[in-house]
């Protein structure tokens, strides 16, 4: 699919009072507003949105041409590729809710217990679950909402070190995030790029494998010396495995994405064989297929559900996309452009380039996917131009913008994540700080010493130039 991320085409760029600093200030109150929002225990996406008004508010009023201001944001938020995250977000969570109604946690949670495992083990078999579900959902709020609440507890009550229970559970939620098919980031990334999923999925192994290789003998290892093995919980861990068969689910999405198909048509496909296989098994109600309310007024479905849990999330991309794009208007992503042309004489500089500015737009945007969209058109420029293929470019991007929020304090993953973790008070399990979650997330780790190896070493850029020659040749075909 060729997806273009359009940038507002004024003939002049946008100024603003104070200059640069004014184009920045909003992004300043933007950022700080989050910081101090997510510190305060409430990563909820939409307590970001009267911080993400005041700061188009700011910016209106520091903007020279208030008319040319407004044009920029509507046009951010109205590119094409923000409907298609939109419609992934909705897609994606509506099959993450199905799993989670059909019993697909407790069923791999049953698949733990058969195992007997005791505290460190049971750390292990948290990343493996936590990678699983979000393989499946290809969300990591979702995996961290779903899984934490069932199996920190579990993991305390077995003497589990509950740091690394913590980052256990966030690392597979990593996992899922970088590599899922239907990760936000992975279609993000891609599309962006221009770039096919399925081939870019194929393209990540040589970088998740090594990282998970070195999560898990980590997880075990931390796990170990630091589990106090006192106490004991194993009936706390029991699980239901009639919900194994939905593992077809994953498997149907997963393979039409590696065979090119459209993300429409994956996702929808999914859910609908998702639906259809939870009925015959018994293991889908009809009424949470769909229900009336008539006492309320109201129609209530799983479906509904999964809508509702998107709709914070794409909402504060919409307003956010808006903002950035104001920044795009100044003019200062083409000095951006320009200076890394300059400064860029072999591709090795232009990767260090592309990663260097994901990363400062991670940082400035706290948005894994909005930042990815923000550099996307730099990428794309300074990439083609010294011959770095779409996939290297796509996986160079994710790879970035699954480091940071995935460990830094301050990121709604590893708020979500340390709030999760009061599931355990009932049963006497001390919550984990922001800090500890992210301090013991193996996998962004080690996805951090990955990226390190692709820019300053250029791990990886045969295999990502083959699979790009291979998808050409496919798409041709």
């Amino acid at each position: 699919m060729d997806i273009q991320v359009a940038e507002p085409q004024n003939a002049v760029p946008l100024t603003f009072y104070g200059g640069l600093w004014g184009a920045i200030l909003p992004f300043v109150v933007f950022v700080s507003g989050v910081i101090f929002i997510a510190l305060s225990g409430a990563p909820d996406e939409r307590g970001f949105w009267p911080v993400l008004l005041l700061a188009l508010g700011i910016g209106l009023l520091l903007a020279r041409n208030r008319h040319q201001f407004s044009e920029a944001v509507i046009e951010g938020m109205s590119q094409r590729i923000v409907m298609i995250m939109i419609t992934a977000w909705i897609l994606a969570s509506t099959i993450g809710v199905l799993m989670t109604i059909t019993g697909f946690v407790e069923a791999l949670t049953w698949l733990a217990a058969q195992l007997h495992l005791g505290g460190a083990g049971f750390v292990v078999g948290t990343f493996v679950i936590c990678c699983v579900v979000s393989l499946s959902t290809g969300s990591s709020f979702a995996t961290i909402l779903i899984c934490a609440p069932i199996l920190y507890p579990a993991g305390g009550l077995l003497g589990a070190h509950l740091p690394t229970l913590a980052g256990a559970i966030i690392g597979g939620a990593t996992f899922g995030d970088f590599f899922a098919p239907i990760s936000d980031t992975t279609i993000a990334s891609a599309l962006s790029q221009k770039a096919a999923i399925g081939a870019a999925v194929r393209s990540r192994l040589k970088y998740i494998l090594p990282a998970a290789m070195v999560a898990l003998p980590a997880y075990y290892v931390s796990a170990t010396l630091g589990g106090s093995g006192l106490l004991t919980g194993g009936e706390a861990l029991q699980g239901d495995p009639r919900g194994l068969p939905m593992l077809l689910v994953p498997a149907l999405i997963i393979t039409l994405f590696l065979r090119g198909k459209h993300l429409l048509e994956g996702l929808l496909l999914g859910l609908l064989f998702g639906v259809i296989l939870g009925l015959l098994l018994g293991l889908l109600p009809l009424q949470q297929l769909f229900s009336l309310d008539l006492a309320n007024f109201t129609a209530k479905s799983f479906v509904i559900d999964g809508i509702n849990r998107a709709t914070g999330i794409s909402f504060f991309t919409i307003l956010l996309m808006g903002l950035v794009a104001t920044l795009k208007a100044s003019g200062l992503i083409n000095r951006l452009v320009n200076l890394a042309g300059a400064r860029s004489q072999t591709p090795q500089h232009a990767e260090a380039w592309i990663a260097a500015t994901a990363g400062a737009s991670v940082l400035l945007t706290t948005h894994s996917v909005v930042a990815i969209l923000m550099v996307a058109e730099f990428a794309n420029k300074t990439g083609e131009r010294l011959g770095i293929p779409a996939i290297r470019r796509a996986n160079l991007l994710s790879l970035v913008v699954c480091v940071f929020p995935f460990l830094l304090p301050y990121f709604i993953p590893v708020i979500l994540m340390a709030n999760t973790t009061n599931a355990g008070e009932a049963f006497g399990i001390p919550p984990v700080a922001p800090l500890q979650a992210g301090l013991f997330n193996f996998i962004a780790w080690g996805l951090a010493g990955m990226t390190i190896l692709a820019v300053v070493f250029g791990y990886g850029q045969k295999g990502d130039q083959q699979a790009s020659t291979i998808s050409l040749l496919k798409e041709k075909d």
